[in-house]
């Protein structure tokens, strides 16, 4: 690795070297001279300075290649991982290409292997998905005689270390196996490329089916063998793996350790890349052969037995009934290592409380009094029956222990009174030692389905707990309307079902996370957030990833797209329950992606309304401005004419035709002008002035456009100064005089009128024009909408420029036909504040 670090280096690449420890070896030292090394971290353990390698100073950094060996090691306590190729993954994560070194006997899936080959347990191991990484394995093979020699001579281990190490793990019959490891798995990884490079080029397989691999996990500490087993199984057959935990309902609940034995199990088959399954039922063996059949399933792995055969003729083998009920699907059995191979904890049964045993024996007096009462009319049997109604009752109330309390004692008290001699334990009749015994018996088996089906219920009601939150948040998720609110639903339900505070992070405008809803948290809490939304796996307490952290992170991702982060603080530190955390994280993560995807579309089309506006206004304003550029420039081309230029009236007439069409362009602009100036956001800068004086205005301003057409005044002559911006009102007053000079005939009257209604100036245009048509009275304000006859002038934005001009007063416009033909226009405006005195003139006349 150092040598092709050096020839990396005198080829033009930036190398630095992360972690690399000589050992002493003058030969490893010397490959250092000449590379950048980065500075190590120092962390202090019992009094003891370790030194780690220094992952932020690593991306700080930042070269092309960095150097870190020994992948397997373990981290410092207080480190930011507890395992060095979790800083490796880190370092890949941020763009930096990583060459590393590890040894075989440090593969997770080989580590039984190597401890029964070599009699030493290796402590650091790798997850197998950490090579199946690797871009590029290099395997650096030597004889085992070599390898000796190298470490005769000190460059390996120094002085007795190689001695030590020649005695025990460095035999010669150890390197051989450990080499055929190695050149297995290199094996293995040569011929996942060359089958990616079929699939890449889309060469037919070499046979016809898949292999699909079922491992049966459990609480025994051998299931971690079996996991290896199962998962060098695959491998080498290069098939999916599943690995199935089977919940036995008809046994009592699993204990702590036990449970805890099994979610440690079944992270490790995750770890080394199986697909997890959690099943439950009266018979595992009947679940699991039903399970392997409904999903293709060839073989099954499964551990040796581990308890006494007694115990397999009493309750009956699982092993036994998998192979018996496997049919076509091969059953391979492994074997754990001898460490390993001891049985789980017994089950740990409910302790009965003190008044369940009270109430054995209440129910049990119960029924010897009513038998005492009713001597005289009941027989032998149904004392019997009745002291086994006895013990259902007892089962059904309390606990294994009473329910067998009470069958013993309900056999002591049908001897003692119903069996002669009476008020005795003596047995007159010898055949009633069975009738003991069967009751005791049948007293057993009742009180055991009973509990049987007490467990099978409580299973069913989790399960259904289970359901019915994740049901009740995907409804409330259904009708969230932002992100904020999907935030705020996955919150409340979670920590109403883990208990504990619960908060979930998005990310801001800045991409950023900040709190959307739940608990704030410390700068402790957020960092592991930010880890989590940054590399996207769960981390926290309980995890490989900052496990000493207060809180469990999980990312609520979709796809490869991490969407934000849910993070809880939970009561109890063990968080059995993770699937069902992750089904809540999975919901959440679609509500927001929906969410998102929500905003995303009004984006999408406030965008193409944009275009097809735009679009519009290309179409139109080419088609306008195309229309008075080609008068002016025929006009032009005529002044130029000598016989034009000889006829002044001719002249003339091209001249105004200049001047009328130049007017023309000059309000089009205007208009588009005034448009994007409102759209905006324009400042209304409202003056105290007289409305006549602004109607008046526009008036000249329309002197050409309204010319042979009256034009009719209604303005209450006792008005009042109004608080209007005069610019934007007389424009409001043109656009609406302009717009009914384009319909109505000539010596048709425009008739204009004002007046004050309830601190409201109503301005009113109206016109005796074609009308507008039913169903355009409220459109005809939008922009480049034109309900008048195609001939008429403009690019429909007239009547949008007078909308948003009211609107700016913060008043409204509206449109109606006119009975007898026509249309009127109404703009209703707010008056502002009380008009100011005006002081009489002093030279008027009096």
């Amino acid at each position: 690795m150092l040598q092709n670090a050096r020839d990396l280096q005198e080829a033009g690449s930036d190398v630095a070297v992360g972690w690399v420890d000589t050992h002493g070896r003058y030969d490893t030292a010397a490959l250092l001279l000449g590379l950048d090394i980065v500075p190590r971290r120092s962390v202090t353990h019992r009094g003891v300075a370790l030194e780690e390698l220094d992952v932020d100073a690593a991306l700080a950094r930042r070269p092309s290649v960095l150097i870190v060996d020994e992948l397997a090691h373990e981290n410092a306590p207080g480190s930011r991982h507890p395992k060095r190729w979790q800083d490796v993954f880190e370092l890949l994560d941020a763009g930096i290409e990583v060459h590393t070194t590890l040894n075989v006997q440090h593969l997770e899936s080989l580590n039984d292997v190597v401890a029964q080959i070599t009699g030493v347990r290796v402590r650091e191991t790798v997850p197998d998905a950490v090579l199946e990484r690797a871009d590029q394995i290099v395997v650096v093979d030597l004889q085992p005689e070599e390898l000796l020699e190298r470490l005769r001579d000190g460059k390996v281990y120094l002085g007795a270390n190689a001695e030590r190490a020649a005695r025990g793990f460095f035999r010669r019959g150890n390197l051989l196996a450990l080499r055929e490891l190695a050149l297995r798995r290199a094996a293995e990884r040569v011929d996942a490329d060359v089958q990616a490079y079929r699939r890449e080029h889309q060469i037919a397989k070499s046979w016809a089916a898949a292999e699909r691999i079922l491992v049966c996990v459990g609480p025994s500490p051998a299931s971690a063998s079996v996991i290896r087993a199962g998962r060098r199984i695959a491998a080498g057959l290069r098939a999916p793996w599943t690995a199935v935990w089977v919940e036995r309902t008809s046994a009592p609940p699993l204990g702590d350790a036990d449970r805890d034995r099994v979610d440690a199990n079944l992270r490790l088959a995750e770890s080394l890349g199986a697909s997890v399954v959690r099943l439950s039922g009266a018979r595992p063996s009947r679940v699991l052969l039903e399970y392997a059949r409904a999903h293709g399933a060839t073989r099954i792995v499964i551990g040796k037995p581990t308890h006494s055969r007694w115990r397999d003729r009493l309750r009956g083998s699982l092993l036994d009934e998998v192979v018996r009920g496997s049919g076509e699907i091969e059953v391979q059995v492994t074997a754990g290592d001898e460490e390993a191979r001891r049985p789980a904890s017994a089950p740990q049964h409910p302790a009965a409380r003190w008044y369940e045993w009270i109430a054995s024996l209440g129910i049990v007096g119960v029924a010897t009094a009513v038998g005492e009462l009713g001597r005289s009319f009941i027989d032998l049997p149904d004392a019997v029956m009745l002291y086994v109604l006895a013990i259902m009752a007892v089962a059904l109330a309390a606990g294994r222990g009473p329910s067998t309390l009470a069958a013993g004692l309900s056999v002591a008290c049908f001897d003692f009174f119903f069996v002669p001699p009476y008020y005795t334990f003596d047995v007159a009749d010898f055949r009633h030692l069975f009738t003991f015994a069967m009751m005791f018996a049948v007293g057993l088996v009742i009180s055991t389905l009973v509990l049987r089906i007490r467990r099978e219920e409580r299973g069913a009601v989790a399960r259904e707990r289970r359901t019915a939150a994740l049901y009740a948040l995907a409804r409330e998720l259904g009708g969230a309307r932002d992100e904020r609110e999907t935030a705020a639903a996955t919150a409340r339900h979670v920590g109403d079902v883990f208990g504990g505070a619960v908060s979930v992070l998005l990310p801001d405008a800045t991409g950023l996370l900040a709190l959307a809803s739940g608990a704030a948290l410390d700068a402790q809490d957020l960092a592991v957030a930010r880890w989590t939304y940054e590399h996207g796996e769960a981390a926290g307490i309980g995890s490989d990833t900052l496990p000493g952290a207060r809180v469990y992170c999980v990312p609520l991702r979709s796809g490869p797209r991490v969407l934000g982060v849910m993070v809880l603080a939970p009561q109890d530190a063990r968080l059995a329950d993770r699937d069902q955390l992750d089904a809540f994280a999975r919901q959440a993560a679609l509500a927001v992606e929906r969410a998102l995807l929500v905003e995303e579309s009004k984006i999408v089309a406030l965008r193409a309304r944009d275009e097809e506006m735009r679009s519009s206004l290309l179409s139109a304003v080419s088609h306008d401005l195309r229309t008075p550029l080609a008068a002016i420039t025929g006009a032009a081309s005529g002044l130029r004419d000598v016989q034009t230029a000889a006829d002044p009236e001719r002249r003339s007439d091209l001249v105004d035709t200049i001047a009328e069409e130049a007017e023309r362009l000059e309000r089009l602009v205007a208009n588009l002008l005034d448009m994007t100036r409102l759209e905006g956001g324009a400042v209304v800068h409202r003056e105290w002035v007289p409305l006549e004086e602004i109607v008046g205005s526009a008036l000249v301003r329309l002197e050409k456009a309204l010319a042979g057409r009256p034009i009719r005044t209604a303005l209450d002559p006792a008005l009042p100064l109004v608080a209007l911006d005069p610019l934007l009102a007389e424009q409001l007053l043109v656009n609406l005089l302009e717009n009914a000079a384009k319909y109505t005939p000539e010596g048709t009257p425009i008739e204009v009128s004002a007046r004050i209604d309830a601190s409201r100036l109503e301005l009113e245009v109206c016109d005796r024009g074609p009308g507008l048509p039913p169903g355009s009275e409220s459109r005809v304000f939008e922009k480049f909408f034109r309900a008048g006859p195609q001939h008429a002038p403009g690019v429909g934005l007239g009547l949008a420029i007078c909308r948003a001009i009211a609107h700016a007063h913060g008043g409204s416009i509206a449109a109606e036909n006119r009975e007898g033909g026509g249309v009127c226009f109404r703009a209703v405006l707010p008056l502002a504040g009380t008009p100011p005195a005006v002081s009489p003139d002093p030279e008027a006349p009096s």
